[in-house]
């Protein structure tokens, strides 16, 4: 059985989340019968030379967010040859700059929410009608995310906008939170999230109880068919490895429009993430079966 490396925490905001899913994933993959070593990455040089005694067959990545999801790590590991799970240098740097994969979207005809990247003082001095959404281009776990529909909303963005930092705004879409997991360059299934109150922020994704998964998500089945194939088109146009999950809003208020909003191309794997969920209901694939079959497909970029 394969030696495995699993490599959590990191540097990023999302560095609690990313250590949640890397203690589940070890212990399922223990339970499969691996030999795992689980590693919270705090030191690169640290992380290196463990990388050096350990030898692992293959590195699961559990990190979340910048050097985890951005390609950094990936390059290293392309470097000294050692496998890893999920996505490649070029498809998870793409992925985690929401602004460029918004604008691949666009260009392979999928509907994107108007806006673009703006520094705080070009939106001081272009407000863009509200309701709008400010957000870090490259983050994830909805941390940053600001939905502003007054004026304290704008202030508490503005006070989360770093001067000279570019950011993300947009028209904020009504309606519904879908997201749509992807394996194998297609679409699995498709959940709608129905937060408890408030919108799907951060709270409400890791918090037991704040939002309802339904899946599958009960939306006309031709906008379900159709969030399938966008999902699985920028999979593919972004040359993802493994699994990867698409974020999407459904307004059936504006004929059943249906808006890209992101791609994550190292979905959360914690007992509340999405991707475990969708493929235990749609396929009867266990978190067990999803893990280990991460560590058999893992490879490096060719």
């Amino acid at each position: 059985m394969k030696k495995v490396l699993v490599v959590m925490g990191g540097f990023s905001d999302e560095r609690e989340i990313s250590l949640l899913s890397g203690h589940q994933v070890a212990d399922a993959l223990k339970q499969s019968g691996y030999e795992v070593t689980s590693y919270d990455l705090k030191d690169v040089a640290d992380f290196v030379e463990t990388l050096n005694r350990e030898r692992p067959d293959v590195v699961f990545n559990a990190l979340h967010g910048k050097y985890g999801e951005d390609g950094c790590v990936q390059g290293l590991l392309n470097l000294m040859k050692i496998p890893y799970t999920h996505s490649g240098v070029l498809a998870s740097s793409i992925g985690m700059d929401k602004n460029k994969t918004r604008l691949l979207a666009k260009s392979a005809g999928l509907d994107i929410a108007a806006g673009g990247l703006m520094t705080k003082e070009e939106f001081l001095n272009r407000e863009p009608p509200r309701p709008y959404v400010v957000k870090p281009n490259d983050n994830g776990s909805s941390v940053g995310v600001f939905i502003v529909r007054e004026e304290g909303d704008k202030e508490a963005a503005l006070n989360a906008w770093p001067d000279g930092e570019y950011r993300l705004v947009e028209e904020y879409i009504a309606g519904r939170e879908l997201s749509v997991a992807v394996w194998d360059n297609q679409g699995i299934g498709v959940v709608e999230i129905a937060p408890k109150t408030g919108y799907y922020d951060f709270k409400n994704k890791y918090s037991d109880g704040g939002a309802e998964h339904i899946i599958p998500a009960p939306i006309p089945a031709d906008v379900y068919e159709k969030a399938l194939n966008q999902a699985a088109t920028i999979h593919k146009m972004l040359g993802c490895r493994g699994v990867s999950r698409s974020d999407f809003r459904f307004d059936p208020n504006e004929a059943n429009r249906l808006v890209f909003l992101e791609i994550n191309t190292n979905p959360g794997m914690t007992a509340l993430s999405l991707v475990p969920d969708i493929m235990r209901v749609c396929q009867g694939t266990s978190y067990e079966r999803i893990v280990s079959r991460l560590v058999e497909e893992a490879v490096c970029d060719a």
